[in-house]
């Protein structure tokens, strides 16, 4: 059940007890809520924050299943290709190495950061986020991987790199014979589950829990 804040005037409350819309940056006090309720700005309906349970176990169990989903998606075969008797495999690397070969250095560089490198280190740096909480350990290191994590959500493209093979799918299907591989299947996978994990890993609950402010985020 969704909850609306109510704004109400600013001059004597702690900055604590405040909470900016990151829509219309409407400034209001936090108001009262219950474990797994939806909060919502007054002004334009942008959700403010869900409070939920077992943030930081879900959270983690998601990361997991990511991290190992990374490898078969980029390095197995995404789809094979026979043409004229000839039969090619191709992969999310072997297109960073044939963009490289090909003499397009600056493509292939780019196609690696936002497609390999920036998603792998995001994860890491959301998996060391989510076990210095579970552990209550090293919270301060736990504060600097979230921002690095913010820093990057931009960077990494999936599914753009995604639009790319299935458009290139279909042109090749009508020009050679073509067959699904087990790597676009991991792929598809492995977005799905950065997609439930960026609705499950509440901001604002993982800032409180950095912050020791939130008992029920990991219980």
């Amino acid at each position: 059940m969704a909850d609306q804040a109510t704004p109400e005037p600013t001059s004597e409350l702690n900055l604590n007890e405040l909470i900016a819309c990151h829509e219309c940056d409407l400034l209001l006090r936090k108001p009262p809520f219950e474990v797994g309720q939806r909060v919502e700005c007054p002004r334009c309906g942008f959700e403010l924050y869900t409070h939920r349970v077992q943030v930081i176990k879900r959270s983690l169990a998601l990361v997991i299943a990511a991290l190992l989903l990374y490898v078969p998606a980029n390095f197995l075969p995404i789809m094979q290709l026979s043409l004229l008797g000839q039969s090619t495999q191709d992969t999310i690397w072997s297109g960073v190495l044939g963009l490289y070969d090909s003499g397009m250095r600056e493509i292939a560089a780019l196609v690696f950061l936002c497609s390999m490198a920036i998603p792998l280190l995001k994860l890491l740096c959301q998996f060391a986020v989510l076990l210095s909480i579970q552990l209550d350990f090293g919270r301060s290191y736990g504060l600097l991987f979230y921002r690095i994590y913010h820093q990057l959500r931009e960077w990494g493209m999936l599914e753009v790199y995604l639009m790319g093979i299935l458009v290139a799918i279909v042109k090749l299907v009508d020009l050679a014979e073509l067959s699904i591989g087990l790597g676009l299947g991991c792929f598809v996978a492995l977005l799905l589950v950065q997609i439930w994990l960026e609705v499950t890993m509440s901001p604002q609950q993982i800032w409180q829990a950095l912050a020791g402010e939130d008992s029920h985020a990991s219980h």
